[in-house]
């Protein structure tokens, strides 16, 4: 059994279909190196906008429209 088969039957994740089109996906690589893994995820992060302005506005509920009507 493959990894990607593994990964498939335990997690229920299937690396080999692509979620978009359904078609199969080719692995180009496989990182296992800890440092690597480590190096490529800080440069990922780097890339994050930290930015709060650029966040929608928190949610909130709909005004009640009927709390202050004959008070």
């Amino acid at each position: 059994m493959t990894w990607a088969q593994r990964l498939k039957r335990v997690f229920n994740i299937d690396i080999e279909t692509c979620e978009k089109c359904r078609g199969p996906v080719k692995i180009i690589a496989c990182i296992e190196d800890p440092l690597e893994t480590r190096q490529i995820l800080d440069h990922l992060a780097s890339k994050v906008k930290t930015d709060l302005s650029a966040l929608p506005p928190q949610g909130r509920a709909p005004p009640q429209i009927g709390l202050f009507e004959g008070a």
